[in-house]
């Protein structure tokens, strides 16, 4: 049994991948490891079923050309063993002896490709370009139906031209060129997926964006939702569908302890041990955390724990609220009509300058996903209604400027108490419609209540 650190070569390479040679043969086993130590990351060999399940103990493998015809288990007994307890790595089968039987077992079995021997170098590597490209496929269509399912936004880019939103374009910029953790900060609503997205791209690593969401997912969950799980149930967790990519943490503070403890040792380590499992699984992972509030609050307070804590902020942007540069209001409008329109089937509406006017003179609590969903209700309306910031005050949107309050602090309230009122008092319902955090809003009713 060995293992080879594979060294960089010419193409075909998949230099992320980790294959697995099962086969009794010494001499084929060698010829194997030569043909591909130079086209993928990572080559082990075994000589039987029973070597080649320790490997697989201890290392995540993409790939294994697995012999039929081992001594004691046979190749086709040692698959449906795998396929059983959950191992979904693809599996070229190799024989010098088969007929169509022993082909249609094969398959059936659960093996994605099936090779006759002798074979020349052409044909093997064809059936292992195929076999990956089918794995990456299949991590992709995951990655899809998972983002279907959470409903995560497209992201098309930063928008506006504020001294406030280059600022960010430029740190952003500067940060894709390492590969360091980083730590996005700023208000709910201000858009740091769209922003850790836009770090991705611009890093230009060749795996995929994977966002999970710690606030919203289950807590006892979390831990093999972000290493997998082993087992007969088994399946990879994030941190290996992100491999080469980029892992996104929105409001990573939510995390518990021990997941947090289970990341750290991840950042530490460079690996991922899969609950329940004694396997190690080699990651090449950027993460990009997030956070709505100072975690240095809550490292203070016992809740995140600071050696973590560090190895996130290695790099810390701060995201501005759309307050601080409300001149990106029109921009955002035109963007939020052009992108949203489509996808509701729905005609583009126009605004007017005065509409805007009346927009900009607004607080924005939920940032601009508040102003993202207003686009979109009105999309849905076929107008609008900027009036609706406000009830009560119903001015004339041509007096709009002088009819309106200056007081901020004001029209934010009128603002989340006609909410509240249109939804019966339901807060959840209320955030999600204004776009904020229901603990925001509770926090904005405590200080009314306290007036």
């Amino acid at each position: 049994m060995s293992q080879t650190k594979a060294p960089l070569s010419t193409a075909p390479r998949w230099p992320l991948a980790a294959v697995l040679v099962v086969d009794d043969e010494a001499g084929m086993r060698h010829f194997l490891e030569r043909t591909l130590a130079s086209r993928v990351g990572h080559v082990a060999t075994a000589g039987s079923a029973e070597e080649a399940d320790d490997l697989l103990r201890r290392h995540r493998f993409d790939l294994v050309v697995l012999d039929i015809a081992l001594p004691g288990k046979s190749g086709i007994a040692w698959l449906r063993e795998l396929r059983e307890a959950g191992v979904a790595s693809e599996v070229v089968l190799i024989t010098a002896f088969a007929d169509l039987e022993t082909a249609i077992e094969a398959l059936r079995a659960g093996a994605s490709d099936f090779i006759l021997k002798p074979f020349r170098v052409t044909q093997i590597l064809n059936a292992l370009e195929k076999s990956l490209e089918r794995a990456r496929l299949k991590r992709e269509n995951w990655l899809l139906r998972r983002a279907l399912r959470q409903r995560t936004p497209a992201a098309d880019g930063l928008v506006g031209r504020s001294a406030a939103v280059s600022a960010l374009r430029e740190a952003l910029q500067r940060a894709a060129d390492a590969p360091s953790n980083v730590l996005l900060t700023g208000e709910s609503g201000t858009g740091k997926e769209l922003a850790a997205l836009g770090l991705h791209r611009l890093s230009e690593r060749p795996g995929p964006f994977v966002p999970l969401h710690c606030a919203s997912a289950a807590p006892a969950t979390l831990e093999s939702e972000l290493l997998g799980a082993a087992g007969e149930r088994g399946r990879d967790g994030l941190l290996v569908y992100a491999q080469g990519g980029t892992l996104f943490l929105d409001e990573v503070g939510e995390l518990p302890l021990p997941v947090q403890a289970a990341l750290l040792r991840v950042l530490d380590e460079q690996a991922v041990r899969p609950v329940g499992g004694e396997q190690r699984i080699p990651v090449d992972v950027r993460i990009v955390a997030a956070s709505s509030r100072r975690l240095a609050d809550d490292v203070t307070r016992g809740r995140f724990r600071a050696d973590l804590y560090y190895r996130l902020q290695v790099v810390e942007i701060a995201l501005p609220p759309l307050r601080s540069h409300k001149e990106d209001i029109p921009d955002l409008v035109e963007h939020f009509i052009a992108t949203l329109a489509p996808q509701l089937g729905v005609e583009p509406i126009d605004i007017t300058v005065d509409e805007l006017d009346y927009l900009a003179q607004y607080d924005w609590p939920g940032n601009v996903r508040e102003l993202r969903n207003l686009i979109e209700r009105s999309l849905i309306l076929g107008a609008i209604n900027v009036s609706a910031l406000y009830p009560g005050l119903a001015p004339q949107v041509a007096g709009a400027r002088t009819a309106l309050p200056t007081d901020l602090h004001t029209l934010e309230k009128l603002h989340i108490q006609a909410v509240l009122d249109t939804v019966g008092g339901d807060k959840s319902r209320a955030a999600q419609l204004l776009g904020i955090s229901r603990r925001t809003l509770e926090r904005r009713v405590a200080e009314w209540a306290g007036q």
